[in-house]
């Protein structure tokens, strides 16, 4: 008579035993009890961590992409912004290979009077050619742009951000008075330089800091304002690509010339930027983290199942299942709970993520209240950005530790001996 061949790893029956043993009993209720605790916690971990992990990088990309759409790429400062040179640096750093523009700006602070309010604010000389072509120029709530740097010097008209105008009460049309702290000669002495302008346009880039921050000034009534002469302080830049202006560094220094200084806006923000991505770092590890302790209750079932089929296990072992076939059936018993939660909870998350602006609307409709404000968060919605790259992360690591928790309790099942299990039966 022919030997019966023996069945492989994970044969159909190992399979069949193990999910028999996922449908707990009654009497068994505390084994049903743990494993749906360990089945939600994953579930619930999982989307809890692409939920947070998606709002973090839409955080990132809205507040990229709306900063540099306002702000410039790369500056260029020192000889390269005098009277003498920054004409022609201009051309050659706007014929450079992947710069987009090159704007001469003037920066300085000032403070801004009107409805007899006062506030401090950052003044933008840019010519007007340069003004219409910017992120400005396409962000206009009120006004026109027709009479900017009209006149001479550049004329009168000035544009606020729309937060500003409102925190003055002021409109297209009204005057407003800018002192500078540029000290100029008069009969007494010297004294802060001030003068009323007009108000052509307000604008809007939907950013609390920018709109109530910066006023715009025609170039060379910004040169003569705050006495630069017919300097600039810096030549703005902007490129195809910012998230990878490094690539345009060595050309934009080249057209530059000598005697320039060239920084980019990583420069500028390296430490807000740099703190971003630390805590979008931490809070990864720690998410993942809790997903590690949730799939621990998952060893909580496995030996409270292992405790009650000591008797199953014995008789499987004395028909002549093997330890590996004993440890292979808890093993595929624990890690059901993780590979079936898995999916679940990516689901969940990605879910969250697409319909975030329904759910947002609808909890402030639930609570009575504006729960994300653009005046304390800078944005308008909650952003959210899913990276699939990062949800296969979440997932792998999920069905990783679903598995590793479960081979020590598999284990010791493995080596439960027969006799001892069945003495007293």
């Amino acid at each position: 008579m022919k030997a019966a061949k023996p069945a492989g790893a994970f044969s159909p029956w190992e399979w069949l035993v193990a999910f028999r043993y996922l449908r707990a009993r009654r009497k068994e209720g505390g084994v049903a009890l743990i494993s749906m605790i360990a089945f939600g916690a994953i579930s619930v971990g999982i989307a809890v961590l692409i939920i947070v992990m998606s709002v973090m990088n839409g955080f990132r990309a809205e507040l990229l992409s709306t900063i540099l759409s306002f702000n410039d790429h790369a500056f260029v400062q020192g000889q390269a912004a005098t009277e003498v040179n920054y004409p022609a640096t201009v051309q050659r750093l706007r014929a450079a290979p992947g710069v987009t523009s090159a704007v001469p700006t003037v920066e300085a602070q000032a403070l801004i009077s009107g409805g007899g309010i006062t506030r401090g604010v950052n003044v933008r000389g840019v010519a007007a050619a340069d003004l219409k072509a910017s992120e400005i120029g396409s962000s206009l709530r009120m006004g026109t742009l027709d009479g900017y740097g009209a006149g001479q010097y550049g004329g009168d008209m000035v544009v606020l951000g729309e937060r500003l105008a409102g925190e003055l009460g002021v409109k297209p049309g009204d005057f407003v008075t800018l002192t500078s702290p540029s000290a100029s000669a008069t009969a007494f002495g010297t004294a802060p330089g001030q003068k009323d302008y007009i108000v052509g346009a307000t604008y809007s880039v939907n950013m609390s800091t920018f709109d109530q921050l910066f006023v715009y000034m025609p170039l060379e009534q910004a040169q003569l304002f705050f006495g630069r002469g017919a300097d600039v302080d810096v030549i703005k830049v902007r490129v195809d690509d910012p998230d990878k202006v490094e690539n345009n560094i060595a050309d934009i220094r080249a057209a530059a010339g000598p005697g320039a200084v060239v920084t980019d806006w990583r420069d500028a923000d390296a430490a807000y930027w740099g703190a971003l991505q630390v805590e979008r770092n931490m809070m990864r590890m720690i998410m993942m983290l809790i997903i590690g302790i949730a799939a621990l209750n998952i060893i909580s079932a496995l030996v409270m199942l292992v405790k009650n089929k000591e008797r199953d296990i014995a008789v499987m072992r004395t028909i002549g299942a093997s330890q590996g076939s004993v440890m292979r059936i808890f093993l595929l018993s624990g890690a059901a709970l993780g590979v079936v939660a898995a999916p679940i909870g990516v689901l969940m998350g990605v879910l969250f993520c697409i319909y975030i602006e329904p759910i947002q609307r609808a909890v402030d409709w639930l609570f009575g209240t504006d729960t994300f404000s653009a005046d304390v968060y800078f944005l308008s919605s909650l952003p959210a950005k899913l990276d699939w790259m990062e949800v296969a992360l979440v997932f792998g690591w999920t069905l990783a530790c679903s598995i590793l928790v479960t081979i020590y309790p598999s284990w010791r099942a493995s080596r439960i001996d027969p006799v001892e299990a069945l003495r007293y039966e």
